[in-house]
């Protein structure tokens, strides 16, 4: 089964919040016939759409084509987050790749954040970054860590937006009593996230990139002059972007064994009045340290808008049971509550949780696996992806440095094998180990 079909009606955003309140974008035609073009971008979130962007604005004929609506995977469904560094955390980077290497990582994912702020501003798209993400502790040891990691950031990289938090001012901040401390990051922040890829594919218009929605490929003839076939037309191009992440499918066996879908779900409440003051004293996004993180924040109106869990298979489970667990755990106060809306997504991870940059085929660059980190670093991975079209690839490939086994099993098995893990780490959660 295709993912791309699995849970969601052909070009048609799913039934979330966000595209409840999306801003008004005119539909992109489907493909017809044949065109050519310098690059071709298979996918239209925010890595396919940042690269047509910067790729157009250095003069190249692109072509974008998107299965169903721009911003319609991961980057429309997504918690908003724009979250500091790495998916993964520097200690763990320097020991993978070293210090200096650790340190030019660091550089990019803070240009990632920048860059956000930067085409949101220049753009002038609708769409507001409101500062702050608190990280929220289930244990005491890991709030000593979470405030060891802040000096290390202080001390050696030059971070100083961290504010430790003990119980008393995680509980102020976020009106739960279940956790035992943390931080808040005041650099960090949370945006709507598929009004910022109606943004970006705006300005890739503006640019001078053409995008076509309900343009599904289905297969791909890579050589001297790579041909891009959809069910209507077919691009023939001298280079090519993969950016599906989670819906690149059978596209590319070579990413497919690094890179693997999975599901993440969130809900948004009925719009909470006064008592939202008691749910996050500031107007800041929230994440907690399960190994199946749990994050939140309030939507402009005062909604809670909860995410939380995951699912490794092609359905959705039943989505309102799936997040209300987790989301009464932390505010138990919510209970009968009403939910009006209730979606899911498919992400993508790594074996390592950091994001794949391969060049997979001839005259094909790829960028995908963010693991829950995306908003930023996949923004800056189609500038990157831009660059190193353009033959500036030397960021690209510090990028593609980064080690990527493939999954157990190959593209084949890796499935059960993840499972398998997942659950087991669901288990520690659950056990509060």
């Amino acid at each position: 089964m295709n993912l791309l079909h699995a849970n969601d009606k052909t070009g048609a955003y799913p039934p979330s919040y966000y595209a409840a309140t999306k801003t008004d974008l005119p539909p992109f035609a489907p493909l017809h016939g044949e065109t050519r073009a310098d690059v071709c971008v298979v996918g239209g979130g925010y890595t396919g759409l940042s690269a047509a962007l910067h790729l157009a604005e250095k003069g190249y004929d692109v072509v974008l084509l998107e299965a169903h609506k721009i911003g319609f995977g991961a980057s429309g469904r997504n918690g908003g987050q724009v979250g500091s560094g790495q998916r993964q955390d520097q200690v763990w980077i320097e020991k993978t790749v070293g210090r200096e290497a650790a340190h030019r990582l660091w550089d990019l994912a803070e240009e990632s954040k920048a860059l956000v702020k930067t085409l949101i501003q220049s753009h002038s798209m609708p769409v507001t970054f409101y500062p702050g993400i608190a990280h929220a502790c289930w244990t005491d040891a890991q709030v000593r860590d979470t405030h060891r990691y802040a000096e290390k950031l202080r001390r050696d990289y030059g971070y100083t937006h961290l504010e430790p938090l003990d119980r008393a001012g995680i509980q102020r901040l976020i009106g739960s009593k279940v956790y035992k401390g943390g931080e808040i990051d005041r650099d960090a922040g949370h945006l709507h996230p598929l009004n910022y890829a109606l943004g970006l594919a705006t300005a890739a218009v503006k640019a001078g990139a053409r995008l076509h929605e309900l343009s599904e490929v289905h297969h791909i003839d890579h050589g001297a002059q790579t041909i891009v076939r959809t069910g209507q037309g077919r691009v023939i191009c001298k280079q090519l972007i993969l950016a599906g992440n989670g819906y690149l499918g059978g596209l590319n066996r070579e990413v497919a064994a690094k890179v693997m879908p999975i599901n993440n779900f969130i809900v948004a409440t009925e719009p909470l009045g006064a008592r939202a003051k008691d749910i996050l004293s500031e107007p800041v996004a929230v994440a907690d340290t399960k190994f199946v993180v749990n994050y939140w924040r309030l939507s402009e109106d005062n909604r809670l808008l909860f995410g939380g869990g995951e699912s490794y298979g092609y359905r959705f489970p039943d989505l309102i049971k799936t997040v209300s667990k987790p989301m009464l755990e932390v505010y138990p106060q919510l209970k009968g509550t009403r939910i009006d809306y209730a979606w899911g997504g498919t992400l993508a991870i790594t074996m390592n949780r950091m994001p794949c940059f391969t060049r997979p085929a001839p005259n094909t660059l790829s960028a995908s696996g963010y693991s829950g980190h995306g908003v930023a670093m996949a923004t800056l991975a189609g500038k990157i992806l831009a660059e190193a079209t353009a033959a500036q690839s030397e960021r690209f490939d510090l990028m593609a440095s980064l080690p990527q086994p493939h999954f157990p099993g190959g593209a084949g098995f890796r499935w059960p094998m993840l499972v398998l893990a997942m659950t087991w780490y669901a288990m520690r959660d659950r056990l509060g180990l």
